[in-house]
């Protein structure tokens, strides 16, 4: 839990690949509870382009974010995590984590994104953790 403290207290930026426009789905309600704790949530979906999301516009694909990232946070199937890899290693910096939400693990994928030199997170919830934690607001 040491790491995860680490990682929740020392990101600002998180992509959220995968993120949802329902509400009731943790695509959404997740990333919703960390933009209220202060963190800044870049939305990633190739089916909500055009709308906004925590105040960014949804893009497509994390090749078309305008700034580098701290966290990828993913919420794909575990099927389509090498469709997604190129594109985590494609991103100049790189983001030093990758985060894979509860339920969704690949150890492949996460072994060459380590090799990479990224740190990788699988099968936890990052609002789970964070409030497990007790982190709060980051700044």
């Amino acid at each position: 839990m040491t790491e995860i403290r680490q990682i929740l207290s020392t990101a600002r930026t998180i992509a959220v690949l995968g993120v949802s426009g329902n509400r009731h789905k943790a695509g959404y309600y997740v990333p919703d509870y960390l933009a209220a704790q202060g963190y800044r949530i870049l939305p990633v979906n190739p089916r909500l382009v055009g709308q906004t999301m925590w105040g960014e516009p949804v893009v497509a694909t994390l090749a078309e974010l305008a700034e580098p990232v701290d966290l990828v946070d993913v919420f794909r199937r575990p099927e389509w995590l090498p469709d997604h890899e190129a594109d985590i290693l494609a991103l100049d910096p790189r983001p030093a984590v990758v985060w894979f939400q509860l339920g969704i693990r690949s150890d492949a994928v996460a072994l060459r994104l380590e090799a990479a030199g990224i740190e990788v997170v699988q099968s936890r919830c990052t609002l789970a953790d964070h409030r497990a934690l007790g982190i709060g607001p980051v700044g």
